[in-house]
């Protein structure tokens, strides 16, 4: 049954769907924010701390964006049955792609973690900052599987169009996390004692398992989806392999552009890595507050596809694009007038701070772009393009970012060299998402 003249793309639709998820999308980099920002103010070692932080939370970020695109993949084949009516047919899938998700997860955790004083080395790590990096990491590690978890409950939630109930648990996260954060690395006199890096992971590997239980009793009591598994395995479990294969591909490459930052700017010094930190942690807030809108035109591209609705989906995305372009040009201006706050909220010596304000004005005017690339990007999810997706990550990474940031080290530019690589590395994602828009869905839109 087409269901096309039922899917609602108003101004209001769109905005009940991506407020939610701009706050749900924010609350994740939250915490890896929160525990930069908390031990970059400690009395002691706060630089070193930063530094581990940073370094530790890039790895990290890396294995959860390339396990956790089997979100994306989920989200997308349950919202465009759900355009075609055929919701019913796939019931048996979520169970599956949970339990897909905790293998993978519990694979790459045994791989890496008794690895992981050489996987650090390899990144620069060296010293105090190597130490603190170890402790961070393996208190940290154990909230991976649990924000796989969450993260593959987020996109049966998505799929379903709701990015409601992920918002409430993100939120909850993120304020749990906060209010741990400074419990442990500061202590509580007669309470708790410093724990200093150490009291960051726990902070986070406490939120994120609550926001796996939250998300469990959510999915359990708001929806229908069963978490029973059964047999035999989903036709569209091939799909949703084919789907999440090639995201890993993409995820790969998008993460060889960030670990390779962070080993470059780590070889700069301490005090370039822990300004890149605060760099990186501020582009990629700013990138979750734009992927709202994305998520909007993801959840609602998926259905419109489903139902064969190309005018409406071009419409969509022509709303999307533009709100967006809103937000970054908002995200500009807050940025701009709270320029020297944003340093100070991460660090308090002045090395850093320097070495953050000579790059955080690229951060600020790769904001347009990063909106184009960042909405194509969901909404091409949302119809299932994930190998086009794989294949523009290559070819800006491999043929952008890579040559860059080596012509810039060659070049002796040091961190500004680094954000350089990153605003070649967003135009050709921007660029060649664009070009393949036009050739296929804005074609299919003028010949409906």
């Amino acid at each position: 049954m087409n269901s096309n003249a039922s899917i609602d793309i108003s101004f209001k639709r769109i905005q009940q769907l991506a407020i939610p998820a701009i706050i749900a999308g924010i609350a994740e980099p939250v915490l890896s924010s929160t525990d930069a920002a908390v031990v970059g103010n400690m009395s002691s070692y706060s630089t070193e701390s930063l530094a581990a932080v940073g370094i530790v939370g890039a790895f990290l970020s890396m294995l959860i964006w390339i396990l956790g695109q089997t979100r994306s993949a989920i989200s997308t084949i349950i919202s465009q049955n759900l355009g075609a009516g055929k919701l019913e047919d796939i019931k048996v899938l979520p169970a599956q792609a949970i339990f897909f998700n905790m293998i993978l997860s519990f694979i790459v955790l045994g791989a890496t973690y008794f690895f992981v004083e050489d996987i650090f080395t390899f990144l620069n790590a060296k010293g105090m900052v190597l130490d603190l990096s170890i402790d961070y990491y393996n208190i940290r590690v154990w909230g991976f599987p649990l924000t796989l978890f969450t993260f593959a409950i987020f996109g049966i939630f998505r799929g379903l169009q709701n990015t409601f109930w992920p918002m409430l648990v993100a939120m909850s996260g993120a304020g749990i996390n906060i209010g741990l954060d400074f419990a442990f690395v500061y202590g509580i006199e007669g309470l708790i004692e410093p724990m200093g890096v150490k009291g960051a992971a726990w902070a986070s590997l406490l939120s994120q398992a609550m926001m796996a239980i939250m998300a469990l009793i959510f999915l359990l009591v708001k929806t229908n989806i069963s978490l029973r598994l059964r047999f035999p395995l989903h036709p569209e479990i091939n799909r949703l392999i084919s789907m999440s294969l090639n995201l890993f591909v993409r995820s790969l490459s998008l993460n060889v552009a960030l670990v390779l930052a962070v080993k470059e700017a780590t070889a700069l010094g301490t005090a370039s890595v822990a300004a890149h930190t605060i760099a990186a942690n501020i582009w990629l807030f700013t990138a979750f507050f734009i992927d709202g809108y994305g998520a909007a035109g993801n959840v609602l591209g998926g259905r419109l596809l489903g139902a064969k609705n190309y005018k409406d989906l071009w419409l969509l995305t022509r709303r999307v694009n533009t709100y967006n372009l809103i937000v970054a040009g908002l995200l500009m201006i807050v940025c701009t007038f709270g320029y020297n706050m944003a340093g100070e909220l991460f660090s308090n010596e002045d090395t850093v701070l320097k070495a953050f304000y000579s790059v955080f004005y690229i951060v600020i005017l790769i904001q347009p772009l990063n909106s184009i690339a960042f909405t194509l990007d969901a909404i091409f999810k949302g119809l299932g393009e994930m190998g086009y997706l794989r294949n523009t990550l290559l070819v800006a990474t491999f043929l952008g970012f890579v040559p860059m940031i080596y012509f810039s080290k060659w070049m002796d530019w040091g961190l500004i060299g680094i954000w350089i690589a990153f605003v070649v590395w967003m135009f050709f994602r921007a660029s060649a998402l664009c070009i393949k828009y036009y050739n296929t869905y804005y074609k299919l839109a003028k010949n409906a």
